[in-house]
C-alpha cells in the first residue's frame, strides 16, 4: 500500500504565495517505486473534488487546471518521494482542502479524480 500526508495548509491573505507537500512513503517493493503520477486535487465547500495539477515523477512532465495555469507549480523531490505545490497570487476562490494523491504511470496523468486510489488526508488552505 501507499501512503499520502500533506502539510502547508493554513490561512493566508489574497495575494500570498504558500507552498504545499506531501510525503508519500510504502514498501519498497511497490508497484509506485518506479514510474507513477502524482498529483494535487482541491475541494471547495458544496463542490466536486476537482484536479489541480498533476507530474509524472520519472520526467517530470506536468498538467495544470486552467484555473491555476500560471500560478501554481507542481514539483517533485524522487529521492524524499516529496510532492510540492507552490501556490502563488492566491485568490478567495484557491479556499479549499488540498489533496495529494497517486496512480500508476498509464502514458498521462488526469486531472480526473476518480483515476487516482490513494489519497491522502487533506489539509485545509483558506485564503482572506
Amino acid at each position: 500500500d501507499v501512503q499520502l500526508v500533506e502539510s502547508g495548509g493554513g490561512s493566508v491573505e489574497a495575494g500570498g504565495s504558500p507552498t504545499l507537500s506531501c510525503v508519500g512513503s510504502g514498501s519498497t517493493e511497490s508497484r509506485y517505486a518506479k514510474n507513477y503520477c502524482m498529483g494535487w486535487f482541491r475541494q471547495a465547500p458544496g463542490k466536486e473534488r476537482e484536479g489541480v495539477a498533476t507530474i509524472y515523477n520519472a520526467r517530470g512532465s506536468v498538467w495544470y487546471a486552467d484555473a491555476v495555469k500560471g500560478r501554481f507549480t507542481i514539483s517533485i523531490d524522487n529521492t524524499k518521494r516529496t510532492l510540492s505545490l507552490q501556490m502563488n497570487t492566491l485568490k478567495p476562490e484557491d479556499t479549499a482542502m488540498y489533496y495529494c494523491a497517486v496512480r500508476l504511470w498509464h502514458g498521462y496523468c488526469s486531472l480526473d479524480q476518480y483515476q487516482y486510489p490513494y489519497w491522502g488526508q487533506g489539509t485545509q488552505d483558506t485564503v482572506s
